[in-house]
C-alpha cells in the first residue's frame, strides 16, 4: 500500500512540474534570439514607424533566459547597464494578444514606444486594433501581465 502510495505522489509531483513548465518563456524569442534577433535599443534612437534594425551575433546579452542581440557595442553595453530601460514591454509578445490575455509572437518592425516604453504586435491588424485605445490596451495588457504566460495552456499553444 505504501508503495502504490509512493508512485501515486510521484506521479502527481511529476504532472504537477510538467503543469508548470507548460506556460510561454518570459520573454518572446526564437532561434535569432529575443524579439527575433532584432535591437531593442535602436528602437529607441528611430523615427516612428521605422524599420527595425537587425542585432549581430557579434553583440549579444543573455537576460532573463534570452540571448539578445544588438547592431552594436555601445547599445549591448546600454542594455546590459539597464535592461528594463529598453526591453519591450510583456517580455516581446504582441502587446495587442496580451491585453486580451494571450500570447502571439510579433513582427519587429510593428513597433511603438509609449511613455518611454517600447510595444511589439503581431501585425498591422494587431496594432490598428491596440491603437484605438492605447491606454486601455496598455492597461489591460499591464493587468494580464506575466500571468497570460500560462493561458497558452488554455489555447493548447505553449512554447517548449
Amino acid at each position: 500500500m505504501q508503495t502504490i502510495r509512493n508512485v501515486f505522489s510521484f506521479l502527481l509531483l511529476a504532472g504537477a512540474a510538467q503543469f508548470a513548465t507548460a506556460a510561454d518563456p518570459q520573454i518572446y524569442a526564437n532561434k535569432n534570439g529575443a524579439i527575433r534577433g532584432y535591437d531593442t535599443v535602436a528602437y529607441f534612437s528611430l523615427e516612428p514607424g521605422a524599420k527595425a534594425v537587425k542585432g549581430s551575433d557579434e553583440f549579444t546579452h543573455e537576460y532573463k533566459g534570452a540571448t539578445w542581440k544588438f547592431s552594436s557595442a555601445e547599445n549591448r553595453d546600454a542594455f546590459a547597464a539597464d535592461p528594463e530601460k529598453y526591453a519591450p514591454q510583456y517580455g516581446g509578445y504582441c502587446a495587442f494578444a496580451v491585453s486580451h490575455n494571450f500570447t502571439k509572437s510579433v513582427n519587429p518592425n510593428v513597433w511603438e514606444i509609449v511613455d518611454g516604453k517600447l510595444y511589439l504586435n503581431f501585425n498591422g491588424i494587431a496594432y490598428r486594433k491596440w491603437g484605438k485605445d492605447i491606454p486601455g490596451s496598455i492597461a489591460r495588457g499591464d493587468a494580464n501581465w506575466p500571468n497570460v504566460l500560462t493561458s497558452c495552456e488554455n489555447h493548447n499553444n505553449c512554447r517548449s
